[in-house]
This record gives structure tokens, C-alpha cells and sequence, in this order.
């Protein structure tokens, strides 16, 4: 039998089958299904076209409104009925709206829904985000979540392994968001498509919780099936209190059980920059601060928790925002607003000029509370800033961390938190 990666380790253990190679087709079953207002309407009417009764697990399958919320408009509204309706109705034990809830990706791991070995899917692309668990988990489509729905199980290709091995002491203001950018502007956008990016390496072993949560989050901007990072230490911190569920660390696939390694030195990193329109168009932020911004977005699944806003909060305490400069600040759940209540945080992007929204998906998808208009230029935390992604087909999305965020709603300009 050959040695197997993290990965397939996972799989192996979830579809019982002892030996698993790259290319084959195996069915797994699920420990969590879930959907959001966009993708669980559909996927509740093929569910009932297919003449579902009942949902295989009332405690496998989680619905969360983030998306278009709160309700933006009749349709969105409509949306999120159906999403209330079918959970009442199933008897759902996870559905979450309201002060209950938040972005899916920052609210299900947080509720301590997800564990280390467990198999995750979304129908969402960035349901990626919960490999930072150790967990193997993937973004499918709504078709794809009600036949979960109904048998427990899914089908997948079993990817092949690309590991990361990310060394060196990392440089002040480089964040998880910053190493994630460096690495696709390494590969490109389709550099890992359908295979498992797996973090490794002594950077890894003292990068927080949340930097994980987004790195594993950005792996499907290179095409890639699944971002994990095995569990450690610091994945055991997190998860104490959260669950009550048995799980194991778990050790990284080593150098012969992958398909290939790529070794990255980050001690000198400076901080990353996405420019428009890919994601994979990466760039020191020093070679662009010439560039001027109308909107600043800090928020969104990939960087929108506590330590993520407490960061931009440490760099705008005491300091104004550009007159020319929007800031919009969203939490990533409701919990998350509260911690910032609490620790002064919202009274300080306040009174730097900042404007606060409660807990959404919102501008990152062009959906509402911060869409842009023809020729305006953002800098966002979110993950993505193709053509039109944030609105106009003619306006332009940078993607950064929230230190460069921070930075560049103070400035007016693309700028590295170093030069305030």
C-alpha cells in the first residue's frame, strides 16, 4: 500500500476504502452540507423535484442567509423565505439569519459545526475556508448540495496534493491574506485547478487561526479543490469550547505522498497586492501607491474577523480617513460585531470616518451596501476582483489586507502600513 497525503487520508477514512489514488471517482459521505440565500433556494427546489420527503441528517445540513442580507430587495427577501420555510419544515437544527447569524464561512466553524477529518461541502466556491480546520472541504453547486441533501453523500474525483512549505520568520504586517496572494500570484489563477494546496512549514506553525481561515479560504482562487492545513496546537486553541466533538491532530502528508512541493521563503516578504482584474495579478504594494481609491472595503469571509478588524483598527485609531476615501466596515458574523462593540473597535472606525454595517456578504459580490459605480476604483479585503465583480463593469477592485486597507482609507492612495 503507498503512503497517502492528508488528503486522501481523509477521504480514505470517510469512504472506508483503504487505498485512494488521484483521478479516481469515490462517493463520501458528509459530516456538513450547507447553502446560503443565493444557492439553497435552488438546490430546496431540485430536492423537492426529485421527491424529497426529509433530509438525510436534521444536524448535517446548515442554511445561513448572508448573502443579500438583510433583505435587499423582494426577490432577496423571497429568497430568504424559502431558506426559513424548508428549515422549519425539515426540522433543521442550523439555519441562521439575523442576530443569529453572518457570513456563512466565518459563522459555521465559530458554532464549532466543523472538526479536524471531517468532510465539508458548500454550495458556495469558498466553502474551501474550513481546510484551515484540517477538515476536507469543497465548494460544489446547488444540484450538487440536494442530492447531498437527500442521500448524505457526495461524489468526488480525488484531487492530487500540491504542498506548500512556507518558511522563515514572517516580516511585520504580513498576514495570512498577504501569503495566500504571494502563492497565487506564484501559480496563477489555474495554477492548482481541481487539486488539494496543503500549508505546511514553520511559518504555518505559528500563524493564527484566522490568517489560516484565509489562506484556506483564497485556494479556489487557483483553481483548487481544497486549502488545508493540518491540524495542530493552534487549531486545538480554537476549537476548545467550540465543540464537544471527538478529533485528532493530525500530522502533514510528507514530501513522497504528494504530487508536488512548492518551497517559498517568506522573510522578506513585503506586503501583496491583487490588481484588477485577477486575483492572480500580485504585486508589492510599494509598486502601486500611486494608485488612488475611492472605496476602502474591510469586511467579507476572508477577512472579516475579530483580529482581522482589530488590525485596520490599530493602524485608524487616532487617524482620519481620506475626504476623497469611503470606508465600509463589516463585520464577518454578529458575534464578531459585538467583540468589536465591546472592545471599542466600532467607535474608532466611526470616528475615523468609517461607516459600520451589520453582518453580509454585501459589496464583495456587487450585491448591495457598497456597490461601485462606473470608473470608481476599491481596495477590498474580499477574495476576488474580476470585471464587475463589485459593480460596474468599469470600475476597478484591488485586493489586499486589512493593514493595507487601513493604510490606504488614511492616505487616499494604495499604501503599506509602514509608511504612516
Amino acid at each position: 500500500m503507498s503512503e497517502m497525503c492528508l488528503v486522501r487520508r481523509i477521504l480514505s477514512r470517510a469512504s472506508g476504502q483503504k487505498e485512494l489514488f488521484p483521478g479516481q471517482f469515490i462517493n463520501v459521505p458528509v459530516n456538513l452540507a450547507f447553502g446560503n440565500d443565493i444557492t439553497a433556494p435552488i438546490a430546496i427546489r431540485e430536492f423537492h423535484a426529485w421527491g424529497g420527503r426529509k433530509v438525510f441528517d436534521e444536524s448535517k445540513v446548515a442554511l445561513v442567509a448572508d448573502h443579500f442580507t438583510p433583505a435587499k430587495d423582494i426577490q432577496s427577501a423571497e429568497q430568504v423565505q424559502q431558506l426559513r420555510t424548508f428549515a422549519k419544515d425539515q426540522g433543521l437544527c442550523h439555519f441562521y439569519e439575523g442576530a443569529a447569524g453572518g457570513i456563512e464561512h466565518a459563522l459555521l466553524p465559530d458554532l464549532g459545526l466543523i472538526v479536524p477529518g471531517d468532510v465539508v461541502i458548500g454550495a458556495d466556491s469558498h466553502s474551501c475556508t474550513h481546510g484551515a480546520l484540517g477538515a476536507f472541504a469543497t465548494g460544489v453547486g446547488s444540484t450538487d448540495l440536494a442530492a447531498t441533501m437527500l442521500t448524505g453523500e457526495v461524489w468526488f474525483r480525488v484531487p492530487e496534493t500540491i504542498q506548500f512549505v512556507l518558511s522563515g520568520e514572517r516580516p511585520k504586517w504580513i498576514t495570512g491574506k498577504d501569503l495566500i496572494l504571494n502563492v497565487i500570484g506564484r501559480i496563477g489563477v489555474s495554477g492548482a485547478l481541481y487539486k488539494a494546496m496543503e500549508f505546511v512549514g514553520e511559518t504555518l506553525s505559528s500563524l493564527p487561526i484566522e490568517d489560516r481561515f484565509t489562506m484556506s479560504n483564497m485556494a479556489i482562487e487557483a483553481g483548487a479543490k481544497a486549502g488545508i492545513i493540518p491540524a495542530d496546537d493552534i487549531t486545538a486553541s480554537y476549537l476548545k469550547g467550540r465543540t464537544h466533538r471527538s478529533w485528532r491532530k493530525q500530522e502533514p502528508s510528507t514530501p513522497q505522498s504528494v504530487d508536488s512541493v512548492v518551497e517559498i521563503d517568506v522573510s522578506r516578504m513585503r506586503p501583496q497586492v491583487a490588481c484588477p482584474p485577477s486575483p492572480g495579478h500580485v504585486q508589492p504594494v510599494d509598486e502601486l501607491e500611486s494608485v488612488s481609491v475611492d472605496q476602502v472595503v474591510l469586511g467579507s469571509c476572508t477577512n472579516g474577523r475579530f483580529a482581522d478588524l482589530a488590525l485596520a483598527a490599530s493602524l485608524l485609531e487616532g487617524r482620519r480617513v481620506s475626504a476623497k476615501v469611503r470606508l465600509i466596515v463589516i463585520p464577518a458574523t454578529q458575534e464578531i460585531y459585538a467583540d468589536c462593540l465591546r472592545e471599542g473597535l466600532l467607535e474608532i472606525f466611526i470616528e475615523a470616518g468609517g461607516v459600520v454595517g451589520p453582518p453580509t456578504c454585501g459589496p464583495c459580490l456587487g450585491g448591495h451596501m457598497g456597490v461601485l459605480a462606473a470608473g470608481e476604483v476599491a481596495l477590498s479585503t474580499t477574495n476576488r476582483n474580476f470585471v464587475g465583480r463589485m459593480g460596474h463593469l468599469e470600475s476597478q477592485v484591488y485586493l489586499a489586507s486589512p493593514a493595507v486597507a487601513a493604510a490606504t482609507a488614511i492616505k487616499g492612495t494604495i499604501t503599506a502600513p509602514d509608511r504612516l
